[in-house]
């Protein structure tokens, strides 16, 4: 036989891995995750369940945490004035009394300012009631077709001659009322001493600050340290702009509101303004329960409709202000916080935690955003994601735009 007929030999062939296998490794590589996360948790039950009685501690202690939790927001706001004082060769004890005493001394100025205003626009509310209710009962009800029943009026002496008709029941009232006021003395003692409270305890923890941080740092084991400062450094921008930013904007809002309903000839002009500055941070309460208050205290005052477009311009242009210059320069948007999301951690917050809970709720709000943010990209990129049973490794493409 030649050799031009012989056939050369075929090379053995590789055996083919076996089908999936790219998913199969991405199972056992969440297995073993999974597994190493029990063994962590077992080998450190202990530290877990301190953490959550930490947590249940302050739950309990709930009612008596405001001043502390007031004081630690005034430190975080105080601190960046502290280091520049330090900066410039002061010490940190003499730096804090500096930001202590401008502090106090800005605020003690605008209440001396404002409370004897606020005081007259309170008294002047209190004269208009009457003529108030008189323009509800005679202008207002029958224009929407609501009629009073006959001998009721909305006046002095319909409330006279009311509580004359009832006495026995005004009396049982008023012996309730004093009761309330007996039982709420311990309560209105212990506001006035946690009012005294904050600043002491704020100079310490302004002074002490970054001793503070410098500890908490230290106790993050060092292989997760990189990653927990970064979560730090994105979480404190994101406080920053919340707590010191939104403040500049309620400030100027209720500056804004006080000026033009001033203008517009509004007599409460300087109570309805901050109350609606006030509650701006939660989105839409200031603009629309200011319009509301507005425009009912001047169709009661003028009677006529015409005001009230100067009402409607005042907080127009609040809210434009707002959205367009006050919020992008003062705020930004890094806190990244949903309206709905704003109003669902305040509603919970008290739900949860009473009045402290109230006070906490968009900061705490806010942490949880850049956590919950990491936490997408982390999964995202997880084993479970990309790579789960039937799946491929490697994401989808986006969709084509």
């Amino acid at each position: 036989m030649s050799e031009s007929n012989v056939e050369p030999a075929a090379e053995p062939a590789t055996p083919a891995g076996p089908a999936g296998s790219e998913p199969v490794a991405a199972e056992a590589e969440g297995q073993a995750m999974a597994t190493e996360a029990a063994g962590l948790l077992r080998q450190n039950w202990g530290w877990f369940a301190a953490g959550a009685g930490m947590l249940v501690l302050l739950y309990l202690l709930g009612p008596i945490l405001a001043p502390f939790l007031v004081s630690a927001g005034l430190a975080y706001l105080g601190d960046p004035l502290v280091d520049r004082l330090e900066r410039l060769g002061l010490s940190r004890t003499l730096g804090v009394c500096i930001v202590f005493v401008v502090f106090f001394g800005v605020v003690s100025t605008a209440l001396i300012l404002m409370v004897p205003m606020l005081e007259e626009q309170v008294v002047t509310f209190a004269q208009n009631i009457p003529d108030w209710l008189k323009w509800v009962q005679d202008v207002g009800l029958p224009k929407i077709g609501v009629h009073l029943p006959a001998g009721v009026r909305l006046d002095a002496v319909g409330l006279r001659n009311a509580i004359t008709h009832n006495l026995t029941q005004a009396g049982d009232i008023a012996t309730t009322v004093l009761d309330r006021i007996k039982d709420s003395t311990p309560a209105l003692l212990g506001f006035i001493a946690n009012l005294l409270l904050i600043p002491v305890v704020s100079f310490y923890l302004l002074r002490d600050w970054d001793r503070l941080v410098a500890r908490i740092d230290q106790l993050i084991p060092p292989r997760l340290r990189p990653h927990a400062e970064g979560l730090a450094r994105e979480t404190d921008g994101v406080l920053s702009a919340l707590i010191r930013g939104q403040l500049l904007v309620m400030a100027a809002l209720a500056a804004i509101y006080s000026i033009g309903l001033t203008i517009a000839g509004l007599k409460v002009a300087l109570l309805i303004g901050i109350c609606a500055g006030m509650v701006s941070f939660i989105p839409y309460l200031g603009f629309v329960g200011g319009l509301l208050a507005a425009s009912i205290a001047m169709l009661v005052q003028t009677q006529e409709i015409g005001p009230l477009l100067w009402v409607a311009v005042v907080f127009g242009v609040g809210q434009v202000m707002e959205s367009g210059v006050l919020t992008p320069m003062l705020v930004g948007d890094r806190i990244g916080l949903h309206p709905v999301a704003v109003i669902f951690s305040i509603l919970a917050g008290g739900q949860l935690f009473g009045f402290v809970g109230v006070l906490v709720a968009l900061p705490v709000a806010a942490v949880i955003a850049v956590l919950l943010r990491h936490a997408r990209q982390h999964w995202l990129r997880s084993p479970l994601y990309v790579g789960g049973a039937g799946a491929p490794m490697n994401p989808p493409p986006p969709p084509a735009p």
